[in-house]
């Protein structure tokens, strides 16, 4: 990858930075040291960046790149979590990879047995004793927080990457449902509680115009690939979906007493996905839910000649519809507690940590100096300060400091920074450094009263969440980012992953859209689970969350 990006970024900074001749000479420990002629090491780092960010000119690149004395040689990858997955994948399967994976959790980041079997390969360079020679505030994070150390810990005793933490309140409940309140109103309809309320809603929707321009222009539930939980919403009014630790694919796994099951399979399972069926037969769920991508999802939500969306199954507003948004249609939308079944269940997904994908790996293609630079880099981050200026950008630009009246989003703690809204761009690395955002940290920051403004947003999500609260079957949960599978399984494990995910994956969007008939076609859905390895997954998981119950690795 050195090569190829090096072509690449003298392609892109040719005029704009002056990139001087590098040297290069032999480390004793790692690859070769390759430096500029003002002293800064030379990472190439594989990261995500969002159509806004020109990372070569990030304000916070230059911050960071000034401090540690590093050149970043970026290759960029999409947000689009799959295209960015497979062309990290491509890297790695070419041998043309990065001495720094620098990711995003919910874009592309490893999984626990892709980790293992990168650090068992030699690719995945071991950062303990990086941490504890260069990064105090990591090894504070580590020591202080059981689960971040269970799951940032191999059971071989090393650490091949990291995972960010981030004590977001709101995406530890990530299964909700935003629903057009205005349209509730006009239509003189109650918030849903049931499966069935939800259903005269979405019809009412559908055939009443509440959008009032006398077209059928309605869509009464939508969402887009990467940020759905439309399946997983519905899916808890039946049985407990739980959200699990694979860069955002569903877990297939919970747990009955002390023994490791899949939901997948279950009579409950079957029904919840013959209700969802119906709806989608009816035209209740746009077809385009489970084949469009996030643009097209604000396309909709943003259409300019009508509001058009009744009701959106994602974490948060912004994902479908322009925040503060001149005709004021983002303030239309409020969350939906979790329905209750036709049997009683009112289940919702829980994700903890919320960060639960490895985000920081360095390679053996990293010298000492480009590793030891890295490393520091990131146990500035996780700093408050560092915290602040990674997140939102410099102070004054991106953060000011409190004034008289500001209150915190916990009105009982003071608060310690308040984010500048209207922004400009490019200031800033957003999720890319969320790595101690600890809930005191966040709870710190100033948030407006008023929930329905932009500024107001992270209150407004603090409100909704709390509808679903409660409702997670701890007793269910699996502690997947603590509990590691046998290092030597890894290979085997990952392949597993993949072929069970991709196969309910199919079969579960065949008997929704109907082009499998699930009332005659489950049992042999059921049988190609065990032939596509469930009954070795669910073992290796179960010998894993043994060795884990017992208190060794």
């Amino acid at each position: 990858m050195r090569s190829t990006v090096s072509k690449v970024v003298t392609l892109v900074v040719a005029g704009t930075l002056a990139l001087a001749a590098c040297s290069s000479d032999k480390s004793a420990q790692g690859a070769a040291n390759e430096t500029t002629a003002d002293g800064k090491v030379v990472i190439d780092t594989f990261t995500p960046a969002d159509p806004n960010t020109n990372l070569d000119t990030n304000q916070v690149t230059k911050i960071m790149s000034d401090k540690f004395k590093i050149q970043f040689r970026w290759q960029t990858t999409t947000y689009d979590a799959g295209p960015a997955k497979e062309k990290r994948q491509i890297a790695l399967a070419s041998g043309d990879y990065p001495d720094l994976f620098f990711m995003i959790p919910w874009i592309d980041a490893f999984t626990q047995a892709e980790v293992l079997k990168l650090g068992q390969q030699g690719i995945a360079v071991p950062l303990e004793d990086l941490i504890k020679e260069n990064a105090p505030n990591i090894q504070k994070a580590l020591d202080s927080n059981k689960t971040y150390k269970e799951m940032s810990t191999a059971p071989d005793g090393h650490i091949y990457a990291l995972p960010q933490w981030a004590d977001c309140y709101h995406c530890t409940y990530p299964d909700k449902l935003w629903i057009n309140s205005a349209w509730l109103k006009k239509l003189g309809l109650q918030t849903p509680k049931t499966t069935e309320d939800l259903r005269k809603v979405l019809q009412a929707f559908k055939t009443q115009d509440p959008n009032g321009n006398g077209k059928a222009d309605e869509i009464p539930m939508t969402t887009d690939v990467q940020d759905s939980s439309l399946i997983a919403y519905l899916m808890n009014a039946f049985a407990y979906d739980p959200v699990g630790a694979n860069n955002g694919v569903r877990s297939l796994i919970t747990l009955d007493g002390d023994k490791v099951v899949t939901p997948v399979t279950s009579a409950q399972w079957k029904e919840g996905l013959k209700y969802i069926n119906s709806l989608y037969k009816e035209g209740l769920i746009d077809q385009a839910a489970f084949t469009q991508n996030a643009a097209a999802l604000q396309a909709q939500g943003n259409n300019p000649k009508a509001v058009v969306l009744g009701s959106v199954p994602v974490l948060w507003p912004g994902i479908f519809v322009q925040l503060d948004s001149k005709d004021g249609r983002d303030k239309q939308y409020d969350a939906v507690p979790p329905l209750t079944g036709p049997e009683g269940k009112s289940y919702t997904g829980l994700n903890y940590p919320t960060s639960t994908g490895y985000t920081f790996m360095l390679t053996n293609k990293a010298s000492k100096e480009a590793q030891v630079a890295a490393i520091k880099m990131l146990d500035y981050i996780y700093t408050d300060e560092g915290q602040m200026i990674t997140n939102m950008g410099p102070e004054g630009v991106g953060w000011t400091k409190p004034g008289p009246g500001d209150i915190a989003l916990d009105d009982k703690v003071t608060p310690l920074y308040k984010p500048k809204q209207n922004a400009p761009k490019n200031i800033n690395w957003g999720a890319l450094g969320q790595y101690n955002n600890t809930l005191a940290y966040r709870n710190a920051q100033v948030v407006p009263a008023d929930i329905y403004t932009g500024a107001g947003l992270e209150r407004r999500l603090f409100q909704a969440t709390k509808l679903y609260e409660g409702h997670e079957d701890k007793a269910q949960w699996f502690p997947q980012t603590s509990v590691w599978p046998d290092p030597s399984l890894s290979g085997e494990l990952a392949t597993l992953q993949t072929n069970l995910n991709s196969y309910v994956n199919q079969n579960q969007l065949a008997f929704i859209t109907g082009s499998k008939n699930i009332d005659t076609e489950w049992d042999a859905y059921v049988k190609g689970l065990d032939s596509t390895g469930m009954k070795r997954y669910l073992e290796i998981q179960q010998q894993a969350y043994d060795k884990y119950k017992s208190g060794s690795k």
